[in-house]
């Protein structure tokens, strides 16, 4: 049986208790099914067991006010939908119910409450979504659910151009669950994935962008990506000149699109690396150019993807920090760091330890996605990282609040206004590159005699 946590049961009982159904519902009984199929079979990647745990019954929003009282809030009442406080966590309860007509392609015009579990099952997206788990554990499953999980399969309840059509949104919703969960939308399902993708125009950007990074977080976010380039080209253009470019260039083997997949598949998945392993070269199809002997070039290709990606990453309404960094890590990512103290010394001194181990990421999957007679760089970047390491363990000043001296000790030699900062820049500089100790002695007397 799947265990459903103690205080979702205690409301399961507290509604059937009153005369209702009450049934878990939606993706917690299909991660707890599937985390538990994998379990068993050892295949595709693991799940977590569900944290969000949904209940749809029988009783009308109403009803589940009254009977929960002030632990209940109306948080979509329109919809039917109460949360209601447990021990642990708060939990969506939602009227059975059937949709109207979805005129803004995202949310229905109109619901009807309904005494039909099944009913509202089948206005559901995904099959896989489409499923119930009672307090005894009987799992209602009318349309196929578990049959698809255990088969690797996503599939739309009902005709997918109909629920694409009303919801385009699940267009990237079924992209995300394919890289998340392994899953692999079978033919009807992603052809209507491809034929519906202009329709994700209408939705907004911050929507997207959610299931965005999701996604590309996914374990399988590359055979997500690598089946729909066309649908993440809807809303961003940029990506589709990648598709199918052929590099000309023996330290190559895949096109510009494939390299950029299977480097985001060898990086972690950390959202800033996994957005700047799939944009490093999105700028390579604009700057390529053939030499005479036919090889090809992308001279200044790592400045164009920053200037695309800046644009791209503002489209989708990612923060500005992220934004940022995601793009730093572009243009440092074809910029050699010598396996130096004073190299590494200096790129900890302008990235900070968490992005330098970023790039070093991003820096690694780069060098596997090429050709295999040249990703010999590992042995470089192993010893870039190492050196990281050892810098650390000796606590090397990489930052002004390390320095020996502040500001206030350079205004008691007189310093005001600009130059504090300046000096106190030039001071670090020459620390990082190993040409003063940071000590405090030295470091002022190099000042006075400066």
């Amino acid at each position: 049986m799947l265990a459903i946590p103690e205080g979702v049961r205690g409301l399961l009982e507290r509604l059937e208790a009153a005369g209702y159904e009450a049934w878990c519902v939606g993706g917690c009984v299909r991660d707890a099914l599937l985390a538990d199929l994998r379990v068993l079979n050892g295949t595709r990647p693991p799940v977590r067991a569900p944290e969000d745990w949904d209940v749809t019954t029988s009783a009308l929003p109403e009803e589940v006010m009254a009977l929960f009282g002030d632990r209940a809030l109306p948080t979509g009442l329109r919809h039917g939908t109460v949360t209601v406080k447990t021990p642990g966590r708060a939990v969506e309860v939602t009227t059975y119910r059937l949709d109207g007509e979805y005129r803004d392609r995202r949310h229905p015009e109109q619901v009807t409450f309904t005494r039909s579990l099944e009913e509202d099952l089948a206005r559901r997206d995904f099959t896989v979504n489409a499923m119930a788990l009672s307090l005894r554990g009987e799992l209602r499953d009318p349309l196929g659910g578990r049959r698809d999980l255990e088969n690797g399969v996503l599939r739309c309840v009902g005709d997918p151009d109909r629920r694409f059509q009303e919801d385009a949104l699940r267009i990237m919703r079924g992209m995300r669950f394919a890289a998340v969960l392994g899953l692999e939308g079978e033919d009807e399902t992603g052809a209507a994935m491809e034929r519906n993708r202009e329709l994700l125009r209408d939705i907004a950007p911050e929507r997207i962008q959610a299931e965005m990074t999701k996604l590309l977080c996914g374990q399988c976010a590359r055979e997500a990506l690598d089946r729909h380039p066309g649908v993440v080209g809807v809303f961003w253009p940029e990506v589709l000149p990648m598709v199918g470019f052929d590099q000309r260039n023996i330290h190559h083997c895949y096109t510009v699109w494939d390299h950029s997949t299977t480097a985001l598949a060898n990086t972690p998945p950390v959202p800033e690396l996994r957005y700047a392993a799939l944009l490093h070269d999105i700028g390579k199809p604009s700057v390529f150019t053939l030499d005479e002997g036919g090889v090809g070039h992308f001279y200044g290709h790592a400045g164009r993807s920053c200037e695309l990606a800046e644009g791209m990453l503002r489209r989708l309404r990612l923060p500005n920090e992220f934004r940022e960094r995601v793009v730093r890590l572009i243009a440092w990512h074809d910029r050699d760091i010598p396996r130096t103290d004073k190299g590494v010394g200096r790129a900890l001194r302008r990235l900070g330890e968490e992005e330098l181990r970023l790039l070093l990421a991003l820096k690694r999957a780069d060098n596997l996605a090429q050709a295999p007679a040249y990703r010999g760089r590992q042995l470089e970047i192993a010893k870039g990282e190492a050196i990281l390491n050892r810098l650390l363990a000796e606590d090397a000043c990489f930052s002004l609040r390390q320095l020996a001296v502040n500001g206030n000790d350079l205004k008691a030699l007189g310093l005001r206004g600009p130059a504090v900062g300046r000096t106190l820049e030039t001071l670090l500089n020459r620390v990082v590159d190993g040409e003063l100790p940071n000590e405090r002695a030295a470091l002022l007397e190099f000042v006075t005699e400066s």
